[in-house]
C-alpha cells in the first residue's frame, strides 16, 4: 500500500506547480496591498487638495476684507484732510 504513495517532492512537475502557485498567490497579495496603498494615498491627496482650496478661499475673503478696510481708511483720511484744510482756510480768513 505504501508503494503507491507519491510525494510532491518526488514529482518535479508537482514541485514547479506548487512553486508557481505560491508565487502567484504572493503576487496577487502584493498587487492587492499595492492597490490599497495607492487608494489610501489618493484619498489623502484629495483631502489635502480640499484643505488647500478652503485655505485659498479663506485667504481670498480676507484679502477682500482688507482691501475694503483700506478703501474705507483712505476715504476717512481724505475726509479728515478736507476738514483740516477747511479749518485752516477758515482760520486764515479770521486772521
Amino acid at each position: 500500500m505504501n508503494e503507491h504513495l507519491t510525494y510532491i517532492a518526488d514529482d518535479p512537475a508537482g514541485v514547479w506547480a506548487a512553486g508557481l502557485g505560491t508565487a502567484g498567490f504572493f503576487a496577487v497579495l502584493i498587487v492587492i496591498i499595492w492597490q490599497i496603498a495607492a487608494t489610501w494615498r489618493a484619498r489623502m491627496l484629495a483631502s489635502r487638495e480640499q484643505q488647500y482650496k478652503q485655505l485659498a478661499e479663506k485667504y481670498a475673503q480676507l484679502l477682500e476684507d482688507n482691501v475694503e478696510l483700506h478703501r474705507k481708511s483712505i476715504e476717512e483720511l481724505t475726509q479728515a484732510r478736507r476738514s483740516i484744510a477747511s479749518m485752516e482756510k477758515m482760520m486764515r480768513e479770521i486772521e
